[in-house]
């Protein structure tokens, strides 16, 4: 009999502490919380007298009504902590807030900031659990089990699957939580963007594929994702303009063709439409993008669930 894996009182940093059983325990875990966001009646007592911070010092609309819509369907309560209105705001250290939030009886932290390394940070001056909401460049695990999890419902595994990600990969954490999720389930992934939005070394750190011709990286694969190219972090003029990043790499119906037939078509949003993507595309048969988006309220819901020991 196969052991549970164990997730009460974790930590969600990045997918490099999780195992492949313990992601795909995760997924099963998320079918069931999609389940649950299907009904006419969305909310469960599981978490009651549970309470979650969404602690955001980075701002993200999306991803933090997905958190806090997660918490609230599992009859949690929420707090919701924005940065520039609050002592953060005003001065006050990160390890003060998070002492003031804990004498509130904090459970639980989805944690947002600019910071590589700041959820640990979270952790350590809080002792409670925290699940990394995005940190900088560095990771954004949630939405990387959002992905897979996206993947695995439609083709039931990710083993021997060949995922080509297009943008901005300097500058995506996105990417490099998905490198490491997928690859542990068995998938080969192939980056492809412009050589000055290329990380050094890579191929070496996430045994990754690369490739610099759009249809070069889109061949044969099964599962096409687009990156948002952010802009506002783009501070050393590594391109020269949006117009001429499309021209070369934008996911349109001349450059997929060089992907299978049926190629899932994905973006973890905000979608800069016409840029990197054309409408044609997103909206297109192949696209699960709107399916993305619940998905990261079920798997959020099942991270919870788990980390608190929530009762089924």
């Amino acid at each position: 009999m196969t052991d549970v894996p164990q997730f009460l009182g974790r930590n969600l940093f990045d997918l490099d502490d999780y195992s492949a059983a313990e992601i795909l325990y995760i997924l099963e875990a998320a079918k069931g919380m999609k389940e649950i966001n299907l009904r006419e009646y969305k909310k469960i007592p599981t978490l009651r007298g549970k309470t979650v911070c969404t602690l955001f010092v980075e701002n993200s609309t999306r991803t933090r009504m997905s958190f806090e819509l997660a918490a609230s369907r599992l009859s949690a309560d929420v707090v919701s902590f924005e940065a520039p209105i609050s002592s953060l705001g005003k001065g006050e250290s990160l390890q003060d807030t998070i002492y003031t939030l804990d004498a509130m009886g904090i459970d639980l932290y989805c944690f947002r900031h600019s910071s590589p390394g700041s959820p640990q940070l979270v952790h350590k001056y809080s002792g409670k659990p925290v699940i990394n909401g995005g940190d900088g460049r560095h990771a954004h695990p949630t939405q990387a089990l959002l992905d897979i999890f996206s993947i695995w419902e439609k083709l039931g595994s990710l083993e021997g699957l060949k995922v080509a990600i297009v943008g901005d990969i300097l500058n995506s954490r996105v990417v490099r939580s998905n490198m490491i999720g997928m690859r542990k389930l068995g998938a080969s992934i192939t980056v492809c963007g412009p050589r000055t939005l290329m990380p050094t070394g890579i191929e070496e750190v996430y045994g990754c594929r690369v490739e610099y011709q759009l249809a070069e990286a889109l061949l044969d694969a099964d599962v096409v994702m687009g990156l948002r190219m952010q802009m506002e972090r783009m501070t050393d003029g590594l391109f020269p303009s949006l117009e001429e990043y499309s021209k070369y790499y934008v996911l349109s119906k001349d450059t997929i063709k060089y992907a299978k037939d049926d190629a899932l078509i994905m973006h973890p949003g905000p979608m800069n439409r016409g840029v990197e993507i054309l409408p044609e595309i997103a909206d297109g048969k192949h696209s699960i993008i709107v399916e993305q988006v619940a998905n990261g309220v079920a798997i959020r819901m099942a991270l919870m669930f788990l980390i608190l020991g929530g009762k089924a």
